[in-house]
C-alpha cells in the first residue's frame, strides 16, 4: 500500500498528484506528505540522490481530497542540485519541502557508535502489541477514532524496544527511546523509495519522545493537550535499504513554549549511521491543563 501512496501521477512538468489512504483520519499523517514530496522532487532529478531535506508543516492536510505537488528546480549544478516543493490543498498551501541532491562521490568517513539494543525479532511486532491495547481499553472509552486508529493496517513495521508499561497512564522517563523500523514488505531497487519510505517512517514515533519526562498518553488518547509535527529535518549519510531493519535511536533535548524538539538517528543491524532526524512539534496544554501550567 505505501508503494501505491508514493507513487505520484503527473499531471503537468514539475506537477504531481498524490492521495492519501482510505482511513479515518481527521488529518494527512506528516510522513505521508513529506514522502511525498521527496518523491515529486526526485522525479525532476537524475543521477544524483537526496542528502538533505528542510519542511515546514503549514496546515492540516485533508485525507478526503488529492494533494497537489508543485516542484520550483531552484538549482542543477555539477554536483548538487536543489529543489523547492510545495503542497497545495484548495489553493493554499499545507506544506513545504527544500530538498539537495548529490552526485555520489568519495569523502572522509566517521560516525557515532550504534547503541545496544536488542534484536528486533526479540521484540512484539506493531500488530502483536497495539491488538493488546485494544484489549485493554474500556468500552466506554473506546472512541471511533482510537479503534480505527489501533485496527488500520500498517506499513511500517515498529518494535519498540522498552514500551511504557501501561501506555494509558505512562510512567516519567528520561526523553529517550529506541525502535525498531522496516517496511512491511519487500520493496523494489530503487534509491529514491527507500529514501522516501525512510521520510515517512521518520514521523513516527519521534514527536512522542518529548512527551516522555511528562508521562502524557498518546495523543489520541490524551484530550488535554494538542500535539502535531511543526518542521522536519533530514539527513542521508550513507546507502540503505528501508525494507531492512533500522534502529531508530531518539531523544529530546529540550520542550518550552508549547513545543517539543526531538532528534533521532538510524543505524542498520551492522551498525552504519544512514539517517539523522531533527524535528520540532507542538505539544500544546489546553483547557484546565493550560490553567494549570500558567500558574
Amino acid at each position: 500500500m505505501l508503494v501505491s501512496i508514493l507513487d505520484l501521477e503527473e499531471i503537468e512538468v514539475n506537477i504531481f498528484r498524490g492521495r492519501s489512504p482510505q482511513e479515518d483520519r481527521q488529518r494527512v499523517f506528516g510522513g505521508q506528505v513529506a514522502g511525498q514530496a521527496l518523491v515529486a522532487a526526485g522525479r525532476t532529478i537524475d543521477g544524483r540522490n537526496v542528502h538533505s531535506l528542510h519542511a515546514y508543516f503549514l496546515r492540516p492536510g485533508d485525507p478526503s481530497i488529492p494533494i497537489l505537488y508543485e516542484v520550483d528546480r531552484i538549482r542543477d549544478g555539477k554536483s548538487f542540485a536543489t529543489r523547492r516543493v510545495v503542497a497545495i490543498q484548495r489553493g493554499e498551501a499545507i506544506f513545504h519541502l527544500s530538498a539537495s541532491f548529490q552526485k555520489p562521490e568519495p569523502g572522509l568517513e566517521h560516525q557515532l557508535p550504534m547503541p545496544d539494543a536488542p534484536d528486533p525479532e526479540t521484540l512484539p511486532d506493531g500488530d502483536t502489541r497495539f491488538q493488546s491495547l485494544l484489549k485493554r481499553i474500556p468500552p466506554d472509552k473506546m472512541t471511533k477514532e482510537m479503534k480505527g486508529w489501533l485496527e488500520r493496517p500498517r506499513p511500517i513495521d515498529v518494535r519498540h524496544v522498552n514500551p511504557a508499561k501501561n501506555p494509558f497512564e505512562p510512567e516519567k522517563r528520561p526523553p529517550r527511546q529506541m525502535v525498531w523500523v522496516r517496511a512491511n514488505g519487500r520493496l523494489p531497487d530503487a534509491t529514491l523509495l527507500h529514501q522516501c519510505v525512510v521520510a515517512y517512517a521518520s514521523d513516527m514515533t519521534l514527536l512522542d519522545t518529548a512527551t516522555l519526562p511528562h508521562g502524557i498518553p498518546w495523543a489520541f488518547m490524551n484530550p488535554e493537550y494538542q500535539m502535531a509535527s511543526l518542521d522536519h529535518a533530514m539527513w542521508f549519510h550513507r546507502p540503505f535499504r528501508a525494507d531492512e531493519w533500522l534502529l531508530y535511536a531518539e531523544e529530546s533535548p529540550s520542550s518550552s513554549g508549547g513545543r517539543g524538539f526531538t532528534t533521532g538517528h538510524m543505524f542498520t543491524r551492522d551498525g552504519r549511521l544512514v539517517v539523522s532526524v531533527a524535528q520540532e512539534g507542538l505539544i500544546r496544554p489546553l483547557g484546565d491543563r493550560k490553567r494549570q501550567l500558567a500558574r
